[in-house]
């Protein structure tokens, strides 16, 4: 069989990210298989009479980007089934980078203050149990009467037996789906949804479908379609802009998926961790099926990052199950961070922190508006976040390995797949994780590379 071989003729500068490129391109298309053994790096480089240099860092991007692996005495291999999912944001802030793949609330340096003083508190005011004990029942009776007023905030009316406390959002979901998902069942989601679902599904053996979204989030025929064809247990759904493309469902589409979960009986799974964060919101799905949803919220994006506890509202038919699964995942929340977060609900400092985030987050979108006007980016004023549409002619990967050489780090819009339908290239853009005057030089920097010639940006450097 002959060897793809990438075309010389194609080769813009910087050589090195057109070379990844074309065998990127070649990966993602089936020209090369996994398994399939790149030339060495002198052959290419005689073959494309370009330095040995330049194929050596095209030959480490493409190992950055997860496509093949470099082998020892072996040689390098195209590698397209990753052992490990990578996350879209950068896993450490390293050297001089405006770090906008993350997705964190605005954070100054008051918050700190803000804990030094509760923690200063807690030395003082924790309570027996929450030092000593290792019952859950024995430790958050009182935690969970304090959660029913801040759900009652998010639009919910539960009792306290309903609530689990968590550690974050993302124990409550991986709770919630173990409880509602066993092993071979399949979950249904949006197609454009939350970056963990993928490897949740791997790890806890369920499979995963993605299915159509439109402006107003998931589309329920498409959801009634899939119960119908096929073993669908439980929907996940993100309705109120925590989801990548920052959609807020509207009451009718979230009264909608309601209807169709009960008309096949199927769990829902509500992540909603902005909470109250999003005014002029409708209920959660939740209020619409309380007697099938499980619905999960936290403090962690709205009032301060370290407060990682969150609530788990369980209808009665999954109590029971949603605790053993608690016991055996994590066993309990971190009681002390507990302490903290209801001190800070029941006195109103946590209401008062997400209403500063708001004004916070405000601020940020008029800057975004400001330096990405004449783009389609989507956005809401109440969200972390922009999700910005690339021209049919950009390359995703490229995109983000140029901004990330001028400095800028962005996620990939192709992480928050979870069907296997066409593709349009997108990337998600942080709002809250760095101060005003880097958000905005990063998003100027974004904004030359879409409306400019990348490569003639690069060459200045």
């Amino acid at each position: 069989m002959t060897f793809w071989r990438p075309d010389p003729a194609l080769i813009r500068r910087p050589a090195y990210l057109s070379l990844a490129d074309q065998f990127a391109r070649a990966i993602h298309d089936g020209r090369l298989e996994n398994g399939a053994r790149l030339p060495t790096h002198r052959q290419l480089a005689d073959e494309l009479h370009l330095s040995v240099q330049t194929v050596s860092r095209a030959y480490e991007e493409l190992i950055r980007r997860g496509l093949v692996s470099g082998e020892i005495g072996r040689g390098t291999f195209v590698q397209t089934q990753r052992r490990e999912p990578e996350p879209p944001y950068l896993p450490e802030r390293l050297g001089e980078v405006i770090d906008l793949s993350i997705l964190k609330p605005v954070c100054e340096p008051m918050h700190l203050e803000r804990m030094k003083q509760a923690l200063a508190w807690l030395s003082e005011n924790i309570s027996s149990g929450a030092a000593l004990s290792f019952r859950p029942n024995v430790v958050f009776p009182r935690h969970r009467a304090v959660a029913v007023e801040w759900l009652r905030r998010c639009g919910l009316s539960v009792s306290p037996q309903n609530v689990s406390l968590t550690n974050g959002a993302t124990a409550g979901m991986t709770v919630a789906l173990m409880s509602v998902a066993p092993p071979g069942s399949t979950v249904a989601t949006e197609a454009i949804g939350h970056h963990t679902l993928r490897p949740l599904a791997t790890y806890l053996g369920f499979n995963l479908e993605g299915l159509p979204i439109d402006d107003d989030g998931l589309v329920p025929e498409a959801l009634d379609e899939a119960c119908r064809q096929s073993d669908i247990r439980a929907v996940f759904v993100q309705p109120s802009v925590i989801n990548p493309t920052a959609t807020l469902m509207n009451a009718g589409r979230r009264e909608a998926i309601a209807a169709v979960a009960r008309k096949h009986d199927i769990a829902i799974i509500e992540n909603d961790v902005l909470g109250p964060l999003v005014e002029e919101r409708a209920p959660p799905v939740a209020a619409y099926a309380p007697e099938r949803t499980l619905y999960v919220t936290s403090f962690t994006k709205i009032v301060i990052p370290g407060l990682r506890i969150g609530y788990l509202v369980a209808p009665d038919r999954y109590v029971a199950a949603v605790a053993n699964r608690h016991l055996v995942s994590n066993w309990m929340a971190t009681p002390m961070v507990a302490e903290i977060a209801s001190k800070w609900v029941a006195d109103g400092t946590a209401l008062e922190l997400v209403n500063w985030q708001r004004a916070a987050l405000h601020r940020r979108h008029a800057i975004a508006a400001e330096l990405l006007a004449g783009t389609s980016f989507r956005a809401h004023r109440d969200g972390l976040h922009v999700w910005l549409p690339l021209p049919e002619n950009r390359s995703e990967e490229s995109f983000v390995s140029q901004a990330r050489l001028q400095g800028v780090a962005i996620a990939p819009g192709s992480s928050f797949r979870t069907s296997d339908a066409p593709w349009s290239p997108a990337v998600r853009i942080s709002l809250g994780s760095t101060d005003e005057a880097e958000l905005r030089s990063g998003l100027g920097v974004i904004a030359k590379l879409l409306m400019g010639d990348p490569e003639l940006l690069l060459l200045a450097i």
